[in-house]
């Protein structure tokens, strides 16, 4: 590999993963390798500009790093290597391949973080991701292009359900991309795309625990980067997931306080919102060409939603889903685009179905807090008591599996065993149609 001619040496700063050095014609941005004087290299990324004053962020950590370490800036941002032959392939947060796979050095490279797509160039989102999960798929769908997170308590089986969705969901094209991830979550996810038979359409960027922190701000960039060039130029349908958020921003923060900058609330940087924009916003679908459709995970520290990772989360993305108690919460939980799709792209009574089958359930909560307080049920409550365990059981359990249709099939069939057609409340066609006679098998 060859670097760029110009060297700087004379670190006159190590403060922490983070250097200082004097320099010129260095843009924000900017790659460069440290060459300590003991020969070792690490890559690092220009992270502030105070006039010839550089900072750096080093990926392999400031320790045992000498002031007298050689910086050989590269003159271009970080790239990644894009091609067809990434599918299949797992690679570190620094882009280089980590599975013991062939080099990629003779593939083409493209730049990461860059802008967001021109608005002229999107559609309107219209296309529905069927991911076999019930209360994804029945309630709050999951629409092709949308951005979407995950709200998780710390604890949760919030990568089961991730990875779940990435080999059910219907897309051309998974990329995955962990940060901080503990070495077992890693084998989790790569053997639940190879057992399932989709880690041949599947690229992965992931950065360990152990791995160097600065490296888990690269790893939605490359994976949003590579996901929007399958789109454009191959016109595949591509799932993005990313776990975890707030580990990415944990290390903004890092990396924040290394600057000497203000925090704002609870420590995390003024620019937190934006940051996880230019992130989020790149979910998109391409007007005569793919789209890009973003999942990510965002655990909440106390299950506080005041948190400001999910707080500023919640006003960039289009919903979420409220993962908790090992359920996905119809209350905590939504989706601002299913009404794109909930009865045009799906069968005519699903959006029947879904209000149905909430409003219900809502009853039975009533009931439920009532049969807490001893106090007289009715023969209704009774009947919204029964339906209450029968919607748990086959449809809020995360690990159930679905297709729609099944689903809406199922939904049916758990009405008429709890009520009568006349207390459904739903338009009379609906009923005659797919109400089960009463001489159908019962639902198992």
């Amino acid at each position: 590999m060859s670097y760029a001619l110009i060297k700087y040496t004379s670190i006159s700063e190590i403060i922490g993963d983070l250097i200082r050095v004097k320099a010129k014609n260095v843009a924000f941005g900017d790659i460069a390798v440290v060459e300590n004087t003991d020969g070792e290299k690490s890559f690092a990324k220009v992270v502030e500009l105070d006039g010839d004053t550089v900072s750096l962020q080093v990926f392999a950590g400031g320790k045992g790093l000498s002031t007298d370490a050689t910086i050989h800036f590269l003159g271009h941002p970080f790239d990644v290597t894009y091609s067809p032959n990434i599918l299949g392939r797992i690679f570190g947060g620094s882009g280089q391949p980590v599975d013991g796979g062939p080099l990629l050095d003779g593939m083409p490279k493209i730049p990461v973080g860059g802008p967001t797509v021109n608005p002229m160039m999107r559609i309107l989102p219209k296309k529905m991701i069927q991911t076999c999960v019930p209360m994804i798929d029945l309630f709050n769908c999951l629409v092709e292009s949308q951005k979407i997170p995950i709200f998780s308590v710390a604890g949760e089986p919030y990568n089961e359900l991730l990875a779940r969705i990435g080999f059910q969901a219907d897309a051309d094209i998974v990329v995955f991309g962990g940060m901080g991830l503990i070495f077992d979550d890693y084998y989790f996810f790569k053997n639940a795309f190879e057992s399932h038979g989709v880690f041949h359409k599947t690229v992965m960027f992931v950065n360990l625990a152990s791995d160097p922190i600065v490296e888990r701000l690269l790893v939605p960039d490359m994976a949003l980067a590579v996901a929007e060039k399958f789109a454009v130029e191959e016109h595949k349908r591509v799932l993005v997931l990313l776990t975890d958020m707030t580990a990415y921003a944990d290390v903004m923060k890092e990396l924040g306080i290394s600057l000497e900058r203000i925090p704002a609330t609870r420590g995390y940087m003024g620019d937190l919102y934006t940051q996880l924009a230019q992130r989020y916003e790149k979910a998109c679908d391409f007007k005569d060409a793919g789209s890009v459709t973003i999942l990510t995970v965002t655990t909440m520290p106390g299950n506080d939603l005041t948190h400001p990772v999910p707080d500023n989360t919640g006003y960039i993305t289009e919903g979420q889903f409220y993962l908790h108690d090992k359920i996905i919460d119809p209350f905590g939980s939504l989706s601002r685009l299913k009404q794109h799709v909930v009865g045009k792209v799906t069968r005519e009574d699903h959006p029947q179905i879904m209000n149905t089958m909430i409003r219900f359930y809502a009853s039975a909560k009533e009931a439920d807090r009532k049969k807490a307080m001893a106090f007289e049920l009715s023969a209704f409550d009774e009947k919204l008591l029964k339906f209450s365990s029968l919607f748990k059981e086959r449809f809020m359990d995360i690990s159930v599996s679905l297709t729609l249709e099944d689903a809406l099939d199922l939904c049916w069939k758990t009405l008429a065993e709890c009520f009568d057609p006349s207390e459904l409340l739903m338009k009379q066609g609906l009923i005659d149609k797919y109400f089960p006679a009463k001489d159908a098998p019962a639902a198992k």
